[in-house]
Parts: C-alpha cells; structure tokens; sequence
C-alpha cells in the first residue's frame, strides 16, 4: 500500500462528517469501547435544534444514544474543545445532553447516565497522564465512606451510588501521548495524535477506521474542505501560541511593576496572574481577527472562518477593515 493511500484523515474531522452515518457506526464504536472501558453498542446520534444555541456548538459536539455492556441505555457526548473556558464548556454540554433528551413530564427516573469525553489538542493545565477520568462522589468527611442511597425501584428498595447515576468525564490529553503504541488504548492515542494506524492493528474500531478515513478515498470536494479544516487547525494553533507567549511577557512586566510598588511577592503574583490571563485573552482575540481578514481576502467562506476560529460571523465580516 502506498504512502498516499496510507493517510488517514484525523478524528476531529472524521467525528463531525464521516462516523454520523450509521454504516461507520463500528469506527466510533470501538473508540467508545476503549475509552469507556466496556463494550458500547451505538443505538442512534441525536440531533435536535438545541444543539445549535451557539453559533460553533454543533460544530464541536456530537451527542450519541447508546447501550452499554448491561443493557442499559446512555447518553455519550463527546466534544473537540476549545482552550478558552474548556471546563465551563463541558459542563454546559453535560447539562445539555441531560435536559434535551428527556421529554417535559416525565419522571426523573428516565434521566440517562451521561458519559462525557473531550479530546483535548492543546495543553490543559498541569499533569503527568494523557488520559484523565472523573466522577462525581459523596465521601463523608469525618468517617470516609461512600454515601449509598436506597432507590425504590420495582417495588423494591435497592442501593445506589451516586457515581452510577451522576456523569462521568474523560479528558484526553492528545498532545500529552508520548508512548510506543501496544494496547488498544495506545493504538487509539497515536492515531488521535499522528493519524497513524497499523495494518495489523486489533484494536476496536481500528481496522475498520483504515478501511472508511483515507484521505484519498474522499472526493476533490471533501478534500478541499478538510484541507481548509486542517489550515484552520493550523491558524488556531498559532493564535494560541502567540497569545500565550503575549501574555507570558505582558504577565512578567506587570508583576515586576506591582510587585516593586508594593515590595511584597503578593504583587509580583498577582500582576503575573493577571497579566498573563488579560494577554492571552486579548493577544488571542487581535490574532483571531487578524487572520480572519486573511483569510476572507483569500475567499473563504465567512461561516467556516467563523466556526473555524470561533468568532461570530459580523466579526468575521468587521474584521476585513482591521
């Protein structure tokens, strides 16, 4: 097989185009499967107009109904998030995925176990693991327990604990992925991290990815639109490196000044703080609008540009005069 033949085209793409048509259901499958831990069989993606509130949601969101090795139906919602404000972002999906598909009148009792992963291409915060897991758990502060509640259920009174109800969060630190690939879950994270598959992988959904992801099995079309997705990949990378780097340095002269005028490290600290959050928003947001006028003079369309670099599309349209 050739080296054309060989690329694959990158799961963040792959996940908001190709996997939503239930033929490529058994590539989303098997990534379900290794990241959650037991064997997941897709039942439908939903889709509703709620998924839409804001104008990049359904851009970065995909909502799955699913059953899971006990027969019991789940929701998995799954994100490609952006840096800023990541966390309140997957707590609002959450939330989202809990209320939308529940119908108004039901009892509580029809409320799904919600399974929520984010694929993370961009650094998060301090950390020694690619692969992050979290629940929510009542402990007793001064015994230690775990609170067990006793549910009612077929008129009988059973115990539960609140993590079995309660959503759970996977972060996956793609960049994080240093390892030779060797389990599944390895061969999952090298893919996620370098589009590459072995050919005589045995992981969950990996064989059949080699088969229904080749760049060069999508038209011209398809192509050139993911060609686009990953150039904004690209611009967006930057844009965050820049404003990171921004920061850093207005964050420093602003902590030395403060931290002179007072005489106490509180200053310096605070001033670093500060300035490093105030540089990275605005050195990102001058950046953004700097490369939307690029790239609308090279006659991208306004709507991708705004999806692609997380504007709205009047600043897109504004940003041709900065």
């Amino acid at each position: 097989m050739s080296e054309l033949q060989d690329r694959y085209i990158r799961f963040d793409w792959a996940i908001k185009r190709l996997l939503r048509q239930k033929a490529n259901f058994d590539v989303l499958e098997g990534f379900l499967t290794v990241f959650i831990g037991e064997p997941i069989h897709i039942i439908e993606i939903l889709e509703s107009e709620g998924n839409q509130n804001a104008e990049d949601d359904k851009f970065n969101r995909v909502d799955i109904k699913a059953k899971n090795s006990k027969d019991e139906i789940i929701i998995i919602e799954v994100q490609n998030t952006r840096e800023l404000y990541y966390l309140e972002r997957i707590l609002y999906g959450v939330a989202k995925a809990i209320t939308e598909h529940i119908s108004l009148g039901q009892s509580y009792n029809e409320v799904k176990k919600v399974y929520s992963i984010s694929i993370l291409y961009f650094d998060i915060g301090k950390g020694t693991d690619y692969l992050y897991h979290g629940q929510t758990r009542f402990i007793g502060v001064h015994t230690h327990d775990e609170l067990q509640v006793n549910v009612k259920e077929r008129n009988a009174f059973v115990t539960r604990t609140p993590a079995s109800i309660y959503p759970e969060y996977i972060l996956i630190r793609v960049n994080e992925f240093n390892s030779v690939a060797v389990t599944p879950l390895e061969e999952w994270m090298r893919y996620l991290k370098e589009g590459i598959i072995n050919k005589d992988t045995k992981a969950p959904g990996l064989s059949e990815a080699r088969e229904k992801l080749r760049y060069y099995s999508m038209t011209k079309a398809e192509r050139h639109a993911y060609d686009e997705h990953l150039n904004a990949v690209m611009i967006q990378n930057d844009v965050l490196s820049s404003a990171k780097e921004e920061g850093r340095m207005e964050g420093r002269m602003e902590g030395r000044m403060e931290g002179r005028m007072e005489g106490r490290m509180e200053g310096r600290m605070e001033g670093l703080q500060e300035g490093i959050q105030e540089g990275i928003q605005e050195g990102e947001r001058r950046e953004r609008l700097k490369n939307a006028a690029s790239l609308k003079k090279l006659g991208m369309d306004t709507s991708f540009i705004a999806q692609a670099l997380g504007l709205s599309e009047e600043e897109v349209e504004n940003a041709i005069s900065i």
